[in-house]
């Protein structure tokens, strides 16, 4: 677990409104990953389904995180977004193999049938292949307006984060460690870590490298990144037990039937909790250095924790994103 001195001065109240900026965002994002992704004279089927799962709504945020890190150290939205569409497509190529029937086997992924369901399996694998292969093609083609030794250092570090250092081995030590009996909280880190977290933890390195971050603030926010992820994740374990299907968008308590180890049973759901809470303030921590600037990272951290069973924020949010449910 990623944890530094927690010891910080309370922020002052502000007007900056995270409702806003994350439907603003989530909107850019969209049509973004519409105009990347059209479909293709006699490639329908493979178009399409890469279309439905990449458009499937959420809160998109990875993207959201990289366009934030990007800006607070002083790029652009337009510099940042082909990295932030290649996120997501990322992401949403690991939800399509997860949900497969030799992985988590799940039916349902933000409240409509899963990819094989509606495709086949055989179609699924290629289209995560699809999204896993055009998200690097997208940065490498369509970044602009930066050097390209940080385009370099961006595709090298999500290439990682995807792989099997990253995503692709916390998976497989997740698949390893299920229905096993003795996993160690250590072994439970690493997989959270990995499968979880490192994605995220990109999102954040990826837009500060673009905007040609110094190595230490590089540093800072992957940080942020990696206590933000682990607390996302130990959020996840909670409402996989406590959440409906329909609060989740998918089916609920796939972890206890599949025998995993997850942080509420080695903690308990109230430790777990705490130890959430814990993680994002370490996060924001981090970012003190960036004085005000930092506020939409600050506001998200806390947004990744208030997730509740029964599926509305613990802040008052405006209601067409206070529906965390979904925010996978």
């Amino acid at each position: 677990m990623v944890l530094v001195d927690q010891t910080h001065s309370p922020q002052p109240k502000s007007s900056f409104d995270l409702s806003v900026y994350l439907a603003e965002r989530n909107a850019e994002v969209g049509m973004a990953l519409d105009s990347a992704v059209p479909v293709v004279t006699d490639l329908e089927k493979i178009y399409e389904a890469m279309r439905y799962s990449l458009l499937a709504g959420g809160k998109r945020l990875r993207p959201i995180l990289c366009l934030a890190t990007c800006e607070l150290v002083g790029g652009t939205v337009e510099m940042a977004m082909p990295t932030a569409c290649a996120l997501e497509m990322i992401h949403r190529k690991s939800l399509i193999h997860n949900d497969l029937t030799g992985m988590d086997h799940d039916d349902y992924q933000r409240g409509q049938l899963t990819n094989h369901k509606v495709y086949s399996e055989a179609i699924a694998i290629l289209t995560g292949d699809g999204l896993l292969a055009y998200a690097f093609e997208l940065i490498a083609a369509k970044t602009q307006n930066v050097p390209p030794q940080q385009v370099l250092q961006v595709i090298a570090h999500l290439g990682r984060a995807a792989g099997a250092a990253g995503l692709v081995g916390g998976q497989v030590v997740d698949l390893d460690s299920e229905g096993v009996s003795e996993v160690s909280e250590e072994t439970l880190t690493f997989i959270h870590t990995h499968k979880t977290g490192a994605l995220i933890e990109a999102s954040v390195v990826c837009g500060a490298m673009l905007a040609g971050a110094t190595p230490s603030d590089v540093l800072r926010l992957s940080r942020y990144g990696q206590n933000i992820g682990l607390a996302f994740q130990i959020v996840d374990d909670i409402l996989d037990i406590t959440a409906t299907q329909e609060e989740l968008g998918k089916t609920a308590g796939k972890d206890v039937q599949a025998v995993k180890v997850t942080y509420p049973s080695w903690w308990g759901i109230e430790e777990s909790e705490r130890r959430a809470r814990q993680l994002v303030e370490a996060a924001k921590v981090e970012l003190a250095t960036f004085g005000e600037k930092a506020e939409p990272l600050i506001e998200i951290a806390d947004f990744i924790i208030s997730r509740t069973p029964d599926g509305v924020t613990t802040p008052s949010k405006a209601p067409e994103v206070a529906d965390l449910s979904n925010l996978s």
